[in-house]
């Protein structure tokens, strides 16, 4: 048996003229995304740039407080490791610890040991909830943040008091110490905590918000004001910027892996590139309908299918696929020739009692042959085939 050929034979691949046709348009949103991503984060690196940093005249750094002090005959000393921050309390000292958060666990108990006991003062610059917990003993950061940024002081603290509204809205924190001063509550929760040493006249400074410390929000309410009173209790000024480069946190158990180091917005930006990738790739793909019979551009022969298919289940090792084939068409074509209906050729309490009858053999072996287990092995497979080809020769004996 043969299939005619009706179509002309062409080929179905498409040519690479019409696959960048095709997928140009996701090429182009790819490179715009990503192009977009990497100026973003430029921008923000750049906008980071000297961030809270007493040397530098941009808008988020920190050199206008550093000058009014200096003016008031405080002076300020910029350092980067913790040894020198450790090295550098003491009574008539203020250390400002500039970014808690990028200081591993032992940093932190490191250098809580090194200001408890000193007599000076201690800032601590937006510590988040793991920091404070380690420089700051009893004092818990809660999770969410201020609404507002301007708070006013409701408290005793005379620095606070002088200062009136400054813009310490941020981190809120909560403490147990009994003679902390809480001030600038948001919802009842502070802003701004200070915390009197166990001994001596020291104390340590908890700040909710950098707002106050910044070039562009230092002439803002009352953060000039605040800034200086809290940094300018003492002669000497530490302001300590923690680096990632400090070999103070080498082999510390907690070290940052790379993925830590990276700016959050380059994580969220990626993230946002894959969102975007999928849903483009959901938009232009595919969509998988019903089957469609095809008429075949060639005639093959009906041998060959056979062959083809025979080798398919040979390469799947699916002897038991192609036994259920051979003995599903062999009750089909012996049906008809016993009287039985072909409906019911598949039914061995309908077939095999009228082959019995019309064979005079034995019930059991011809139910195993018809609707036995699968073969084992290839050999077992060719008899088997065997077999039903003899089975059906001698039905249709005259």
């Amino acid at each position: 048996m043969t299939t005619e050929a009706t179509l002309p034979a062409t080929s179905a691949s498409p040519t690479a003229r019409q696959v960048w046709t095709r997928t140009r348009g996701i090429a182009l949103a790819l490179v715009l995304l990503l192009a977009g991503a990497v100026v973003i984060a430029l921008l923000r690196s750049d906008a980071r740039h000297g961030e809270l940093d007493p040397r530098s005249a941009d808008p988020g750094g920190s050199r206008a407080v550093a000058e009014l002090l200096a003016d008031r005959g405080v002076d300020t000393r910029v350092v980067t490791t913790l040894d020198e921050a450790a090295a550098a309390t003491r009574e008539d000292t203020t250390l400002l610890v500039a970014v808690p958060d990028l200081l591993t666990r032992s940093q932190q108990t490191r250098l809580h040991g090194s200001f408890e006991d000193s007599g000076g003062r201690t800032v601590l610059v937006a510590p988040g909830s793991a920091s404070v917990e380690r420089l700051a003993p009893g004092v818990t950061a809660d999770p969410a943040t201020s609404l507002d940024s301007a708070l006013s002081p409701d408290c005793a603290l005379p620095a606070a008091r002088r200062a009136g509204t400054a813009e310490t809205g941020g981190i809120r924190y909560t403490t147990t110490h009994l003679g902390a001063d809480a001030c600038y509550p948001s919802e009842r929760l502070a802003t701004l905590l200070r915390l009197p040493a166990d001994q001596g006249d020291g104390d340590t400074v908890v700040l909710g918000a950098p707002d106050i410390l910044l070039n562009d929000r230092l002439d803002e309410q009352g953060n000039a004001s605040l800034a200086l009173q809290l940094l300018g209790s003492r002669p000497h000024l530490v302001w300590y910027l923690p680096s990632l480069s400090d070999t103070s946190a080498t082999g510390d158990d907690d070290e940052r892996g790379f993925f830590d180091l990276l700016p959050s917005g380059w994580l969220w930006g990626t993230l946002q590139l894959f969102i975007a990738a999928a849903l483009a790739a959901l938009w232009r793909a595919r969509r998988l309908g019903p089957l469609v019979p095809e008429q075949l551009p060639v005639a093959i022969r009906a041998s060959e299918t056979a062959e083809g298919r025979a080798r398919l289940y040979r390469k799947a090792d699916a002897r038991d696929r192609a036994a259920d084939a051979l003995r599903s068409t062999t009750r089909t074509r012996l049906a008809p020739l016993v009287g039985v209906p072909v409906t019911q050729a598949q039914t061995p309490e309908a077939l095999l009692p009228a082959l019995s009858s019309h064979l005079h053999g034995d019930g059991q072996d011809l139910h195993t042959l018809l609707f036995g287990p699968p073969p084992s092995d290839d050999a077992a497979l060719i008899a088997l085939a065997d077999r039903l080809d003899a089975l059906e020769r001698e039905v249709r004996r005259p």
